[in-house]
């Protein structure tokens, strides 16, 4: 398992090794194509069904053949530089359940990786693209005025707390927006420096890359990344490292432009600061005149119970950073900064696609769900949840620790290998989760999801931890 994630495809029994190299673009064109016009099964659930379903329904091993076919074409003619987590290959899913190419049924804990926000295929989102693209597909929103890319600007700004009226820059992807964040501070106060934190993740573009420091292989064979990116630990005392080390002996404050923090690390392990650390942090940069950049790409638009994460710790962002559920699953990212920080002169960023018309009525469906609906649910059931794992880890002791805000949940185990285990294990039972940092399992499903199904994905979970540690 230390092998890595392909590693982890082959031991489910998915060959990675192909033919010779000039065979495979005519074998592969073949694969794929027999591949799709063998549609599979017609699935005997309805889309209602599906989306009332408890439980996982398994019908043939995990994986299966078509999934294994699937990805057996898929490796010769996909970039080797993907991380692909298992061997999955879902084909149409609704609310919390997803069905692959063999008509498995799963139970979702994973969500895209906290992308679908609103459920898999949730019907209002599902109306608002198909009316969207009727009307208009495309035009782009940084040459034109777009009424829509407008709206969605609107609605950001006013679900979104930075200490003052708001402006919002839209991007394709989370990673987008942090690029853009970091443009925008370093223009806006004239500074140089940028502090990010270890275990955080903040894309793999490169200026993103450069602040993400959850893992070394992001940084290997591409240096030198970008200037002037400085690094603490996350939630270790102002006073232990950034004041003594960052501030004494490498930069002095009023070189730093800003600093870029994950409210409750993602990719690093769902890992969530000590009580009272953004505060202080907030302090910190008040005092020297440093922006504060929030990260939600994954931690916002309702996955811990609240808009936003940052919203837990009473503190106000000069800038926030969305992504990932912002729009159901369809590319689109946001920075959202206060009016006095976004100030940069005209043409200084923009995009052609971003603000796609088709992914901001995908995005404003899905706010108007989040604040009918779905952070409170997120509230509810992601605690609950939450204390039936804190339950498990009493009586599992390969369980570390439970730790998390709502339905963004991080389960610590003694090691990668172990996490690596568990998390094939709930595969094979039909529950999908997600690896995350050195050793934890990532819970983050929709926010739809249920009390029933949030039961029966423990009672799996368990089942795994079980297999895991030979007590089956």
């Amino acid at each position: 398992m230390k092998a890595g994630r392909r590693a982890r495809q082959d031991e489910a029994g998915v060959d990675s090794v192909g033919p010779e190299v000039d065979d495979i673009p005519s074998q592969a064109e073949a694969e794929i194509r027999a591949f799709l016009d063998d549609s599979g099964p017609p699935s005997a659930l309805g889309r209602e069904e599906l989306e009332a379903m408890a439980a996982p329904r398994l019908i043939t091993e995990i994986p299966g053949p078509r999934t294994r076919a699937l990805i057996e074409a898929d490796h010769k003619v996909t970039s080797p530089s993907l991380p692909r987590a298992y061997p999955f290959a879902p084909a149409r899913g609704a609310g919390s359940m997803i069905e692959d190419v063999d008509g498995n049924v799963f139970l979702d804990f994973n969500a895209g990786i906290a992308v679908c926000s609103t459920g898999h295929a949730h019907p209002k989102v599902v109306r608002a693209i198909e009316e969207q693209a009727e009307r208009l597909l495309h035009y782009s929103g940084g040459d034109f005025y777009l009424p829509i890319y407008a709206e969605v600007c609107a609605e950001l700004d006013r679900i979104t707390d930075v200490g003052g009226p708001a402006r919002t820059f839209l991007t394709n992807s989370g990673t987008e927006a942090v690029e853009a964040a970091i443009k925008l501070a370093r223009n806006s106060t004239g500074r140089q420096y940028l502090l990010a934190f270890i275990g955080g993740f903040h894309g793999r573009s490169y200026g993103s890359v450069s602040l993400t420091a959850s893992k070394a292989k992001y940084h290997a064979g591409f240096g030198p990344l970008l200037p002037g990116v400085l690094h603490a630990p996350f939630g270790v005392s102002i006073s232990e490292f950034i004041e003594p080390v960052i501030f004494k002996r490498l930069v002095p404050p009023d070189e730093v432009a800003a600093v870029v923090v994950e409210p409750i690390q993602g990719e690093g392990g769902y890992v969530v600061p000590p009580d009272g650390w953004l505060a202080d942090l907030r302090e910190m940069c008040s005092a020297h005149g440093i922006l504060l950049i929030a990260d939600e790409i994954q931690s916002g638009m309702g996955r811990t119970g609240r808009m936003w994460a940052y919203e837990h710790e009473g503190i106000t962002p000069d800038i926030v950073l969305g992504g990932k559920g912002i729009a159901s699953g369809m590319p689109l990212g946001a920075m959202i900064a206060r009016h006095d920080v976004m100030t940069w002169d005209r043409g200084a960023h923009g995009s052609t696609y971003a603000g796609n018309p088709v992914c901001c009525a995908a995005a404003l469906a899905t706010i108007g769900l989040l604040e009918s609906e779905l952070i409170e649910n997120a509230a509810d059931v992601g605690p609950s949840l939450m204390e039936s794992l804190g339950r498990l880890q009493a009586r599992e002791p390969l369980i570390r620790d439970i730790r998390g805000r709502g339905m963004m949940i991080g389960v610590d185990f003694e090691d990668g290998e172990t996490a690596d285990a568990v998390e094939m294990a709930c595969l094979r039972r039909g529950l999908l989760v997600l690896r995350a940092g050195d050793s934890a399992v990532r819970i983050a499903p929709p926010l739809v999801l249920r009390h029933d199904q949030a039961r029966v994905g423990v009672r799996i979970f368990e089942e795994a931890c079980a297999e895991v540690a030979g007590t089956s």
